[in-house]
Formats: structure tokens, C-alpha cells, sequence
């Protein structure tokens, strides 16, 4: 078993790197939207969502770490300076980890002007409705950046299996061969 996490900043690529990475791997993409979008039409940005969420994705990683897939790939907004967001994704890659599984980290990292771009294409509102409303999304990107630090330090990610490519001027395609080339998917 194969647990990709993809992480970076909101509309930096990682969902799109991902469905491009599962069309040329044998590995299954689930974005961290595809919960968010399942329960905020029922309870909004809450925190009976967010608790729901968190319970929804763990239920998930254990059913695939404990499966006989090949893998699977994630993508999360990891707020570095959030010793809580450290400590879920240590808490996801043990599950995996506890299995057998290998845990491979990719930081995608890209300029602010490719990513207020990036943040109104119509693959990422397609599948992001949440997304939709620009003006709003936009601002919470601007905010987010402004307030938590979205990408690592040089040296602060020690895992063996870990890759960080500034995407500002590759295709999600190119990233995605990169990342199968590096890791050997």
C-alpha cells in the first residue's frame, strides 16, 4: 500500500497533480474536498462539519490501509506553524504505516499570481462548489497565506520519501510524471 500525500497552499495544483497522477498510476485519488462538499451543504463551515470530516477520512484510511489497493493519494492544506495539523498528519500516516504501507510526501509550492489564477479554473470549481463563490474563495486564500505558514521550512520535512516542486510554470501533467518518475509508481 502506497499513501501519497499531496500538500501546499489552497490552489497551488494539488487535486488537479492528483487526478493526473491517478490517470497514469494504478493509485485512487480522494482530495480532502471530496468530504467538504459532501457535508457543507448540511452543516456549513461548523464544527459538527469539520468533526464529521475528520471522522469521514479516518473511516476511509483505515478501510484502504487495511484493502489490497495499491495505494491511494490525499491532498491537505498543512498549516506548518499548526502543531495540530502536525499531529493529524502523523496521526494518517500511521495508519498506513501500521499496515505496512509506505508514506511518500509531495509539497507543491507555486507563486501567489499562479494561484489566484489557478483558483477559478473550471476543473477545480467542477469539483470544488464550495470554490465557486470567487471573490469569497479568493479572499480566504489571501487570508490563509496571511495567516499560517503553507509550505515548509528547507530541511523541516525528514521523511525519505518526500519531494517538493515549485509547479508555478509546469502543467499538473508534467508535476505528475515527476512525482511517478521520482517515487517509481
Amino acid at each position: 500500500m502506497k499513501f501519497v500525500m499531496i500538500f501546499g497552499p489552497q490552489a497551488v495544483g494539488k487535486m488537479t497533480v492528483g487526478h493526473e497522477l491517478e490517470k497514469i498510476t494504478e493509485l485512487k485519488l480522494f482530495h480532502n474536498h471530496m468530504t467538504i462538499e459532501l457535508l457543507a451543504p448540511y452543516f456549513g463551515f461548523s464544527r459538527d462539519m469539520w468533526r464529521l470530516v475528520n471522522q469521514f477520512r479516518r473511516d476511509i484510511f483505515e478501510a484502504v490501509a487495511a484493502s489490497d489497493m495499491y495505494g491511494l493519494i490525499f491532498t491537505y492544506v498543512w498549516g506548518f506553524d499548526l502543531q495540530g495539523d502536525w499531529d493529524y498528519v502523523d496521526q494518517i500516516c500511521k495508519i498506513f504505516e501500521d499496515k505496512g504501507g509506505e508514506v511518500y510526501f509531495v509539497e507543491l509550492e507555486a507563486d501567489l499570481a499562479a494561484r489566484i489564477e489557478r483558483n477559478n479554473t473550471p476543473h477545480r470549481l467542477e469539483h470544488k462548489p464550495t470554490k465557486r463563490d470567487i471573490a469569497r474563495s479568493e479572499q480566504d486564500l489571501r487570508r490563509t497565506m496571511e495567516q499560517h505558514r503553507l509550505n515548509s521550512w528547507d530541511g523541516e520535512i525528514t521523511r525519505t520519501n518526500y519531494v517538493r516542486i515549485n509547479n508555478t510554470n509546469l502543467s499538473a501533467g508534467e508535476v505528475a510524471e515527476i512525482i511517478k518518475n521520482r517515487f517509481n509508481f
